[in-house]
């Protein structure tokens, strides 16, 4: 059996999903961490790096301009990393064999396929996002930049800076809920079946409002799920991310079936 459907794939309509649906995911996806765990801590292993390399470049060596190169790389390479974990899954269920240069062979043919083509769409919106952070920084804080944020944490306990936490979080949570929509289905979805991308993003939209408290519950779980893993030095992410990868995979055939 190949990899990925070589010929054009006709998408089917968007299936109901429940959070039972949401549960199940879940559930199969830790049964293929655990089937296949060794691929899972590689993948994830880049994202603990890339983490650990922000952190120093942070706080030991006050270098912050290594930071948006560093957390760029996050939005161009999750893609292709996504890819194994979904391939992995595919495998799994459909009795192939786990080959490691055959798994990290399909990875690496997506750079002729769409992938790369959605890895921009994120890049743009991480860039986009990015310097919308900083304007809306400087129209709260206003000569307060001048201040050591990284020492002085009050700053941001005065009026203006609560607001602009709450307007921040806002508009980042509208940037995040707009990107997670075009993503969360399109992403194994291109893997899977040969589609453009813009087809492909147009169907996880149409996924996510034809279940949007569900897929809503969805968004939530991973971004918990993803600070918790974040925040004990990034080594929860060795678990979080390829049993949310594996569960990406059958929350697509679920949705798509």
């Amino acid at each position: 059996m190949s990899d990925v459907t070589t010929t054009a794939s006709v998408v089917p309509e968007p299936n109901e999903l429940t959070l039972s649906d949401l549960t199940a995911v879940l559930k199969a996806g830790w049964q293929d961490f655990r089937r296949a765990p060794i691929y899972g801590l590689f993948f994830s292993a880049v994202y603990v790096l890339g983490g650990w390399l922000i952190v120093w470049a942070v706080s030991a060596k006050g270098q912050l301009w290594w930071t948006l190169p560093a957390s760029a790389g996050f939005p161009i390479l999750g893609p292709f990393i996504a890819c194994g974990f979904y391939e992995i899954s595919r495998r799994l269920e459909a009795g192939e064999s786990l080959d490691n240069p055959g798994i990290l062979t399909v990875i690496f043919r997506q750079k002729d396929r769409q992938i790369p083509s959605m890895a921009a769409v994120i890049v743009v919106f991480f860039l986009f996002w990015n310097f919308l952070a900083h304007m809306i920084f400087a129209l709260f804080m206003g000569t307060k930049v001048l201040t050591n944020i990284s020492s002085s944490f009050e700053v941001f306990l005065t009026p203006s800076g609560l607001t602009m936490l709450a307007v921040g979080t806002a508009v980042g949570a509208v940037f995040a809920g707009v990107l997670f929509s075009l993503t969360v289905i399109s992403l194994p979805l291109l893997l899977h079946r040969e589609v453009d991308f813009v087809t492909a993003m147009i169907t996880s939209f149409r996924t996510v409002t034809a279940n949007p408290v569900t897929m809503m519950i969805w968004g939530a779980i991973i971004a918990v799920l993803l600070f918790a893993g974040m925040a004990l030095w990034f080594l929860g992410l060795f678990i979080v991310l390829p049993v949310l990868g594996h569960a990406t995979w059958h929350l697509y055939r679920r949705a798509l079936d």
